[in-house]
């Protein structure tokens, strides 16, 4: 039996806030493996992890609570997919968003889980400039592509060498509740100074668990989702900021489907050399 996931936990791991879990609870959508009848606190198991994840996708295509319940209850997959495809007909001609939900919400029906490689990784502090503020979940991906564009605007400016990737740190406010801190970041070396949002900052040392996730971010809660089910299992997952390096990103190349994200979580190792 999978380990017992805290609301919290298992928010994080699928990007659903507590809010709406306990929404889906109430509306029988998403019911907890468990609730303690003392404490009335609820529990998760991993096993839910992708049917929340489906559940994302198909309320992310504006599918009505009732559509959404006969998909869960479908006798067959056969019946299932019908429901599923006879929405998605519905939705062929909406915006970018809606057709990349609809790319993803198929990737996981189609697609068979598979073992992932995960990095155990230790790494130091790190010089770097920074932009980091509260922001609101809906925000997100249009302020980190502000916040690093104006960070490299002003490394360029002030003539500073890049050590490494950028990167970003992530509360876990920000996924359970849907407003937290946000940090992005890029490693530098030399006399940096602040301009305006940007400003010099140490990227903490930490031990993470590390997953890399190829193509574009609008599916990355399925990469969050594994490696989020890896740390649980093996009892190392600690709390702090969820950590994200860009590898390969818009900056890079301008097709999401070649960008290349390392997301990590934080861990408690206590051999360093496993």
């Amino acid at each position: 039996m999978s380990p017992e996931l805290t609301v919290g936990e298992f928010s994080r791991m699928t990007h659903l806030s507590v809010k709406t879990l306990r929404h889906y609870h109430q509306v029988g959508l998403l019911e907890p493996a468990q609730v303690n009848p003392e404490t009335g606190y609820r529990y998760y198991s991993q096993e839910q992890v992708p049917q929340a994840q489906v559940i994302r996708r198909l309320r992310d295509l504006e599918m009505p609570v009732p559509e959404v319940k006969a998909v869960l209850a479908a006798p067959d997959v056969s019946t299932r997919n019908a429901v599923i495809a006879s929405h998605l007909d519905s939705l062929e001609s909406e915006l970018g968003r809606i057709h990349a939900a609809v790319g993803s919400l198929r990737s996981i029906l189609e697609s068979p889980q598979s073992e992932v490689e995960i990095e155990h990784r230790t790494t130091a502090p790190v010089p770097a400039m920074a932009v980091g503020e509260v922001i609101d979940r809906e925000d997100a991906l249009a302020w980190w592509q502000g916040a690093l564009g104006e960070l490299r605007g002003v490394i360029r400016a002030q003539g500073l060498e890049v050590l490494g990737p950028s990167g970003g740190l992530y509360a876990s406010e920000l996924f359970q509740h849907g407003r937290g801190q946000a940090t992005v970041f890029v490693p530098v070396q030399g006399d940096h100074r602040a301009v305006g949002r940007v400003t010099p900052f140490v990227v903490p040392g930490a031990e993470l668990a590390v997953l890399t996730h190829r193509g574009s971010l609008d599916d990355i809660d399925v990469s969050y989702g594994r490696l989020g089910s890896y740390v649980t299992t093996h009892e190392i997952s600690i709390k702090g900021p969820l950590r994200e390096y860009y590898r390969v990103d818009a900056d890079d190349v301008g097709d999401p489907r070649q960008w290349v994200t390392e997301v990590c979580w934080p861990i408690f190792r206590s051999d360093p050399n496993n």
